[in-house]
C-alpha cells in the first residue's frame, strides 16, 4: 500500500523555516540539499520527510498548477512498492504525468511528478525518502503498524 511519506515546502528562508519545525514539532534534522533545484533542510518526525526547500529557479518553483511559483505547499510524495502498478492506477485516475528524473540525476533516490485534483503535485518514488519510514509490506496488516 503507497504510504504519505514525503512533503515539500516552498520558502524564503529555509533555515528558519526548519528551525521552526525543529522547535515547534521535534523534528530531526536529516539531511540538506544544494542542487541545481532547490537549497533546503530536510527534516523527519520519524515517519514523514519533510523537505523545506527555497528553488532557485521559477521554472522549478513552479507547481504546474497554473499560479506559478508560490510560497507553502509545493508538493507530497507516496512511497510506493510497485512503481508500475501506481504509475498505471494514477493513468487510470486521470493524473497528468509531469516529470521524470533523468537517469543518474544527484538525487539519491527516483522520484516522478504528477498532477493530481485541482492542480496538486504528487510524486511517487520507489526508495523513499531520508528519515520516512517505509510503507507496510503488502499483505501486512496496516492498522498494526499505526
Amino acid at each position: 500500500m503507497p504510504k504519505l511519506r514525503h512533503i515539500a515546502l516552498h520558502t524564503s528562508d529555509p533555515e528558519a523555516t526548519a528551525e521552526f519545525y525543529k522547535k515547534a514539532f521535534e523534528m530531526v534534522e536529516v539531511g540538506r540539499t544544494d542542487s541545481p533545484y532547490a537549497v533546503g533542510v530536510y527534516l523527519s518526525d520519524g515517519d514523514m520527510n519533510l523537505a523545506v526547500l527555497r528553488f532557485k529557479t521559477t521554472e522549478a518553483a513552479d507547481r504546474h498548477d497554473g499560479m506559478g511559483p508560490v510560497m507553502g505547499l509545493h508538493h507530497f510524495g507516496f512511497w510506493v512498492e510497485d512503481v508500475e502498478d501506481t504509475r498505471r492506477r494514477l493513468d487510470e485516475a486521470g493524473a497528468e504525468h509531469r516529470e521524470q528524473r533523468a537517469a543518474g540525476a544527484t538525487t539519491t533516490f527516483f522520484e516522478e511528478k504528477y498532477k493530481g485534483p485541482d492542480g496538486v503535485m504528487i510524486d511517487i518514488a520507489e526508495h523513499g525518502w531520508k528519515g520516512a519510514r517505509p510503507p507496510v509490506p503488502a499483505g501486512q496488516d496496516v492498522t498494526a503498524a499505526v
